[in-house]
């Protein structure tokens, strides 16, 4: 007997989309059945993406959003639930780092890190929460009450790593919202989880891995290897289908035991 999870009928908003895990998190749910809400600020890049889920036969919307911007995030929400319908899944992906030294760091860097990986990445969430709250108080109409969020932080908000240090503090922010959600949402039927990816091989950084000084801390992993973002799918669509009921608050790190 075969196991399968099927998303036809939820409408999945991906921040992040236009690259990266973003666009990996978006063809696998188009792939489960989701209808795809695509939401960076490269829009082509998007539109893009769009064409290639269509072309494998997803159904894909793109949007326009700039998460550390408070008006884009609440006009990019009301028009994806205008255009597509109520939003069952979030897919909370955007961030950004610079790698540099403690010392080295300016507000400016600071600011640059924290306005978009916590205060983007929670007024993303309460925008969504508060439209899947009012459907699941009958305030609201909505064929799906409750909802899925999905926070993606890193292994480096469990792990103090050196040359990212403000980047780590940034995603143990993260971590610590995701808790923080799951206890006041999950009683309306919203779960709120948090994966932690470890280091993932993605276009956007090939070439970073290619480096002497970077094989040499891949060769310092335990299975001296780094992940491919397919390595996320079974744990995404998982955290997003009905059958997650029963995870809430849950931290769950894919990093291949790096964290360990």
């Amino acid at each position: 007997m075969a196991y399968s999870i099927d998303l036809s009928g939820r409408v999945a908003l991906i921040t992040g989309a236009s690259g990266g895990l973003g666009a990996q998190f978006a063809r696998t749910l188009a792939s489960a059945g989701a209808a795809v809400v695509l939401a960076s600020r490269r829009v082509e890049r998007l539109k893009e993406l769009r064409a290639q889920i269509e072309a494998e036969g997803g159904d894909a919307h793109v949007i326009a959003l700039d998460v550390t911007d408070m008006t884009s995030i609440k006009s990019a929400v009301a028009h994806a639930e205008t255009e597509v319908g109520s939003i069952d899944i979030l897919v909370n992906n955007s961030g950004v780092s610079t790698p540099q030294r403690l010392a080295d760091v300016s507000p400016d860097d600071f600011d640059f890190m924290f306005d978009t990986n916590v205060k983007g990445a929670f007024f993303v969430a309460q925008a969504v929460g508060k439209r899947m709250l009012a459907r699941a108080q009958g305030l609201a109409p909505g064929s799906f009450t409750g909802g899925r969020i999905i926070n993606i932080a890193s292994t480096a908000g469990l792990k103090a790593l050196p040359k990212i240090g403000v980047y780590c503090m940034s995603k143990a922010a993260v971590i610590q919202m995701t808790k923080a959600m799951a206890v006041e949402w999950g009683r309306f039927g919203i779960n709120v989880n948090a994966i932690c990816p470890g280091y993932i091989d993605t276009e956007i950084n090939h070439t970073h891995w290619q480096t002497d000084a970077v094989q040499k801390l891949i060769q310092m992993l335990p299975r001296k290897r780094v992940g491919a973002p397919q390595d996320l799918d079974a744990l995404l669509v998982m955290l997003c289908s009905d059958q997650s009921h029963f995870i809430n608050g849950a931290v769950i790190t894919a990093d291949d035991g790096f964290a360990v």
